[in-house]
């Protein structure tokens, strides 16, 4: 029986995630940074473990806790929407932090345990913002696309030892609790002077006919992390799919 950690299991795609591959059978590792039990109740295969990625000794204590892993699934990270002109630098390093350098330190510390087994798969969740050009979302769509670069670089170094590294995009997901995750942080993000302009994007947002669920997340993790062939992107959402076809037709081969 596989085992998968999943990082950022609190909301949203983590959480959908989670309960996807305990449907599908798995032992599943669900980590967040505060636990909280009510969301995955205590059952059989199922462990909930407290994991901070920004700090290597929480890192190395959960994989400690964890045990041997079939697969890492690097989805915690931070939201973030405003005009760039307005975000503090210490609010870019902090979303970097999470975003990009945290699913880079999970990594780093799973792979000795996969490249002696000669097996193993991490997933690293990023959005579709890599995949076409969205406003507003500047820092964050930087962070991500940092995570795309070093996730296919990756995935060359690793082929000789039988290691996996995927992709999967996310589109926009309305149900997911990313503004009201990041509202305090997105304080004073949007200047008078960006007002106008940021009111002509919500607008849009509000009448976009395809998006996102969990769900799409969660079915595009579990596709990835049990696909054996070399393809390295997954877009999720009928949104992202859309964008994905009109990036570049490989990533929904």
């Amino acid at each position: 029986m596989k085992t998968v950690l999943i990082t950022g299991c609190s909301s949203g795609y983590g959480l959908e995630t989670a309960r996807h591959f305990h449907a599908k059978g798995w032992n599943v590792v669900a980590t967040m940074r505060m636990p909280r039990t009510e969301l995955l109740p205590p059952a059989e295969r199922l462990r909930v473990l407290a994991l901070d990625v920004t700090r290597p000794e929480s890192i190395a204590h959960a994989l400690e806790a964890a045990g041997p892993i079939d697969v890492l699934v690097n989805n915690a990270g931070l939201g973030l929407f405003g005009a760039f002109e307005a975000t503090p630098m210490t609010t870019v390093r902090d979303i970097f932090e999470t975003n990009t350098f945290g699913t880079m330190a999970m990594t780093q510390a799973v792979l000795p345990q996969f490249r002696e087994r000669r097996a193993g798969v991490v997933v690293n969740v990023t959005s579709s913002a890599t995949l076409a050009p969205m406003p507003l979302v500047a820092a964050y769509t930087a962070s991500k696309t940092a995570v795309e670069g070093f996730t296919e670089s990756l995935a060359h170094e690793l082929a000789a030892f039988n290691v996996r590294v995927k992709l999967v995009e996310p589109g926009y997901a309305p149900t997911t609790s990313f503004a009201e995750n990041g509202a305090e942080r997105m304080q004073g993000l949007l200047p008078e002077a960006y007002a106008g302009y940021a009111q002509t994007i919500f607008a849009a947002f509000g009448q976009q006919s395809a998006f996102t669920r969990e769900s799409d997340v969660a079915e595009a993790v579990w596709f990835a992390a049990n696909d054996g062939s070399a393809r390295l992107h997954y877009a999720a959402g009928a949104d992202a799919v859309a964008l994905a076809r009109q990036a570049d037709g490989r990533r929904v081969a």
